[in-house]
């Protein structure tokens, strides 16, 4: 984008004159805060780690190999060398498909541990009963992950709308205080032009030399007035440096011939999506803070039926099928067998107990926290519609009061010409005006900043 090259001028140059204004277009300013700002990239990166985090979720479920090799040799007498190699599947209701080779040897072996020469192969499946069997530790961090992913899209979202909204305020600010430097600068003028024709005046003896300080007092004020509004001006060019940065997390910064666009109305419904909204259940349907909390209670849900299922008895089973000769299907046969089974259940389940107990709260307390978000997103966006067009019948009044201020200035510089009027007049007139147009320019700021707070507080997505 041409405006672009305005940011790489050294500042040490010097120019013969004013540099020429260039605009910088407000949805081209937010488009580079949505691309290249920090936060908006840690943004992204929470959308990351939920996809990290079910990657991780879903390693439970990973095939495995696993080998186990022992050998103890002493003074030439091999005691024993034990080969035990697995391949294991685990499958999604606690149950793991496994392969087995078991090769031992050696002078003083174990005689629970004497196999084939060539090995003994099994293939076998264990499985929970009771606990473990609907839901485990690892169903369950699979469902919570694939949960959390939809959650950090949400927080995604949240973050990217805030940094949106806090850089369309200090854009706003920006385009408020240039406003009042176009204020101030024509003011001044007009305050120049009446101290020369007083000064005209008085050389031709028409009013008195006393009549000279008035004319300078206001070309005094005014030029104060024109300096603060350019510190103010400055001030909030900088603010808004914050939030341009380029590829490679440059920051950069306005140049002083840099100008912000004339914002409408128009401009702000295109870019916040906010054109006739009102309040109604579907606004809140997809809202991203209270996807969060829903998957927030989708989350513990999740956890108080692990914890519930964990007061069950523990009962774990296994049957292998042992064979000499793997590459044989019909060699494996319930003749040859391993089978076991292991179970476990406290007597008074204390710590199961406790565990579930913890979980409901942290459900109800996360109940009680949707519940009341939602009631507050609720209010907000009806307060905030209603700010809106409060300040839209504002601003329509406080054009009309500017329109009828600007016309008592004009009618009152032509009696002053006329010799009817006073300069102290002129200048009541024009201080009313004055304070009309920045009267007026405020509560366009608050305008705006009201409809991007309703677009931050709706959670749109740009």
């Amino acid at each position: 984008m041409k405006w672009m090259l305005l940011f790489f001028f050294s500042s040490t140059l010097l120019f013969s004159q004013e540099q020429p204004k260039e605009v910088l277009n407000f949805e081209e300013y937010l488009g580079f805060v949505k691309q290249f700002h920090p936060l908006a990239k840690q943004a992204n990166l929470t959308l990351k780690q939920g996809e990290a985090q079910l990657l991780k979720a879903r390693g439970a479920f990973d095939p495995r190999i696993e080998v186990d090799y022992d050998r103890k040799k002493f003074k030439n007498t091999e005691y024993f060398d034990k080969l035990d190699a697995a391949f294991k599947i685990p499958t999604w209701y606690g149950i793991e498909l496994k392969g087995k080779l078991q090769q031992n040897t050696g002078d003083f072996l174990n005689p629970e541990s004497f196999v084939p020469t060539d090995g003994l192969y099994s293939a076998g499946i264990s499985f929970s009963l009771a606990e473990g069997l609907l839901i485990n530790d690892r169903m369950a961090q699979l469902k919570q992950a694939k949960i959390y992913e939809k959650q950090t899209e949400a927080e995604r979202d949240l973050l990217l709308n805030q940094v949106l909204y806090e850089s369309s305020v200090a854009y706003f600010d920006w385009l408020l205080s240039y406003k009042e430097i176009a204020i101030f600068k024509d003011s001044y003028n007009n305050a120049l032009v009446r101290l020369n024709a007083v000064k005209r005046s008085i050389q031709a003896g028409d009013i008195p030399a006393i009549d000279s300080t008035e004319a300078k007092l206001t070309v005094q004020n005014r030029l104060l007035g024109l300096q603060q509004a350019e510190l103010y001006f400055t001030k909030n060019a900088l603010k808004l440096s914050n939030y341009l940065w380029l590829e490679n997390d440059i920051p950069i910064e306005l140049q002083p011939n840099v100008i912000p666009q004339e914002v409408n109305e128009e401009i702000l419904n295109r870019v916040f999506q906010i054109e006739a909204i009102s309040y109604n259940d579907a606004v809140l349907e997809n809202h991203p803070k209270l996807t969060i909390l829903n998957t927030k209670v989708d989350i513990l849900t999740i956890e108080k039926r692990l914890k519930t299922n964990n007061l069950l008895p523990k009962i774990d089973l296994e049957y292998n099928f042992y064979s000499e000769t793997p590459d044989e299907l019909n060699s494996f046969n319930t003749a040859n067998y391993f089978a076991g089974i292991n179970v476990y259940f406290p007597l008074f389940l204390r710590k199961e107990r406790g565990e579930l107990n913890l979980a409901k709260f942290k459900l109800q307390d996360a109940q009680f926290e949707q519940m009341s978000t939602e009631v507050s997103l609720r209010n907000k966006i009806k307060q905030t519609i209603a700010e809106v067009n409060s300040y839209k019948e504002q601003s329509i009044l406080t054009a009309d009061l500017v329109l009828n201020y600007q016309k008592m200035v004009t009618a009152e510089e032509r009696k002053f010409s006329m010799g009817e009027s006073s300069l102290f007049l002129v200048n009541s007139r024009e201080n009313s005006y004055i304070e009309s147009q920045m009267k007026q320019n405020i509560l366009q700021n608050k305008l705006f900043t009201s409809q991007a707070r309703l677009f931050n507080i709706l959670g749109i997505d740009l």
